[in-house]
């Protein structure tokens, strides 16, 4: 792995931390402003479950370099999991965040593709993916 991936798999994972330990704490009410009215769990389960599974994915992105890959696979699914929270709020209208507009909202979903490339790039999942691909069309 290259020092700048490593760095960016780094500094994901410590993201993921600090945003799991939010939603376990200091930012709960502003997590629950972003849970779907269709998602059939409690909502307080619902951020305290994704809480953990943030930090989970955290620290694994941090420590777990062995299967980096695999984390990287499993955080980019968390990332598309969570997406609809993201487009309930934008929907709803929902102020959390700091984002009291339609247009810091709608900037906001724009950035979630982001944290996809961002947990593929930096894992080497993407590119373990298309060296696979290679090496199977080569066979």
């Amino acid at each position: 792995m290259s020092l700048p991936r490593t760095i960016a798999r780094c500094l994901l994972g410590a993201a993921l931390v600090f945003t799991g330990t939010g939603h376990l704490t200091f930012l709960r009410e502003e997590f629950v402003a972003q849970v779907p009215a269709w998602l059939p769990l409690p909502v307080d389960v619902t951020v305290l479950a994704s809480g953990v599974v943030e930090v989970a994915l955290g620290l694994a992105l941090i420590f777990l370099v062995r299967y980096r890959v695999a984390v990287g696979w499993l955080t980019a699914a968390f990332f598309v999991a969570i997406f609809p929270g993201n487009i309930e709020q934008f929907v709803r209208g929902t102020d959390a965040f700091g984002l009291d507009s339609d247009l810091a909202r709608g900037i906001r979903l724009i950035f979630q593709p982001v944290l996809v490339i961002w947990a593929l790039w930096s894992t080497g999942a993407w590119k373990a993916w298309r060296e696979r691909r290679r090496r199977t069309a080569l066979s």
